[in-house]
């Protein structure tokens, strides 16, 4: 009993404990990142008109988008910027993308179309569309994802500033917001996404990229040889090839587009599943570092994620040994509060949380108008969040192990959500 007693004691400490430092390291490092390079700015600032503009490529890689890819191709088609192309990607649609990309493509000169003979994944698509686009500089979006028309000038300035800059990843807003989890999900991406970027721009390098958004230096994608073909969540994979080869990478909040997201339960499960698989892929993809001193600048982002899944199986043991306690009284194990009912201290991580999404909103308050109206939502968020993340987590980890390798990764069509009229 009293090793019950301990092992409670430790695993509600570091339930509660982990996530409130971390919600003050995010803040402290998003205030610093505002400071330097965010204070003073005008709502919806204007882009740079630097001198130099190199050539753009905008890769849309495409599978099963035909609801979207015309409105997605049309936005791309509208950018701001003086020499661009746009390459969309059929990955072997099963649907009428192939029909809406051809179509689109004989009325817009700048507009190619590339044809893939099967479904090989995103890696693949996109490896396809970088050895046949034209410049250097490659814009890689969704195939649902509406660019804005100054997108390319606000990613561009930082290759042309920097040559050790590989990728400059931007900034996701929620489009469809008509449900719950869509409202949820515009504060999280402020609040989580948005602000740890930041807190990590601050501090060194970033765990990763958006997939949805993100700008790539081809000679540096080719040097690490291309986007990997077998990991569920190239984003992540790409960013760390790149940062391990001594690559920088950047965040834009001023590069924005528009995504949808999913808006039902399944949906969303499967998309952080997918997103929790990743993470483990890459822990144990670069676990070694810890053996490398010339990749320590690394180590705390990877030290991180450990601590996150330690977090999880902690709160799994913590359930079970509470569930215990309650349906076994009789055998006399000392009562555990639970992890998910808020005492005195969970009031204390709520009200950080509470404080963190403040925060976050004001400063995209910038990019989104009226987004201060979703704050009453995030009151459900924390709870929401610490389930979904907890179990994916937990289940994530015991598949990739066992996954075999070199297994390809291919999409499926995701929960796009309740489209905004």
């Amino acid at each position: 009993m009293i090793l019950f007693d301990q092992v409670g004691a430790v695993g509600l400490a570091y339930a509660f404990y982990y996530p409130l430092l971390m919600s003050w390291v995010w803040m402290a490092g998003a205030f610093v990142f505002w400071l330097r390079r965010e204070r003073g700015r005008p709502l919806f600032d204007a882009p740079p008109r630097t001198i130099e503009t190199p050539g753009v490529s905008v890769l849309v890689p495409c599978y099963n988008e035909g609801d979207n890819a015309e409105e997605t191709l049309t936005q791309a088609l509208a950018l701001d910027y003086p020499d661009f192309e746009v390459i969309a990607i059929d990955d072997g649609s099963s649907d009428n993308t192939g029909e809406v990309l051809d179509r689109m493509a004989a009325r817009h000169p700048r507009l190619r179309v590339i044809h893939l003979a099967q479904n090989q994944g995103k890696a693949v698509a996109l490896q396809a569309g970088a050895l046949l686009a034209r410049h250097e500089i490659l814009l890689c979006i969704d195939g649902d994802a509406l660019l804005d028309r100054n997108c390319a000038r606000w990613m561009a300035r930082h290759f042309v500033d920097d040559p050790r800059v590989a990728a400059v990843t931007g900034n996701p807003r929620i489009r469809n917001r008509t449900t719950l989890l869509g409202r949820l999900q515009v504060g999280e991406f402020s609040s989580i996404i948005g602000l740890i970027k930041r807190a990590q721009q601050s501090f060194g390098p970033l765990f990763t990229v958006s997939g949805v958004i993100t700008a790539f230096r081809r000679p540096a994608v080719h040097e690490v040889g291309y986007w990997s073909p077998d990991v569920l969540t190239e984003d992540i994979d790409i960013t760390w090839k790149l940062q391990r080869a001594g690559w920088q990478v950047r965040f834009e909040p001023n590069a924005l587009v528009w995504i949808l997201m999913p808006e039902t339960l399944r949906g969303l499960w499967k998309q952080r599943l997918r997103w929790a698989k990743g993470g483990a892929q890459v822990l144990l993809k670069n676990i070694d570092i810890f053996t490398r001193p010339s990749q320590s600048r690394l180590w705390p982002l990877l030290l991180e994620l450990c601590a996150s899944v330690l977090w999880a199986y902690i709160m799994l043991l913590l359930g079970g040994l509470w569930l215990a306690s309650v349906i076994m009284p009789h055998v006399g194990l000392p009562a555990l509060a639970s992890p998910l009912i808020p005492g005195a201290g969970g009031l204390v991580l709520g009200g950080t949380c509470l404080a963190q999404f403040a925060f976050s909103m004001g400063l995209d308050s910038r990019f989104d108008r009226g987004i201060g109206r979703y704050y009453y939502w995030m009151v459900w968020y924390p709870a929401a969040y610490w389930l979904i993340s907890t179990a994916t987590t937990i289940v994530a980890y015991p598949s990739v192990i066992f996954r075999r390798k070199g297994q390809r990764a291919r999409w499926v069509s995701p929960d796009r959500g309740v489209r905004m009229p």
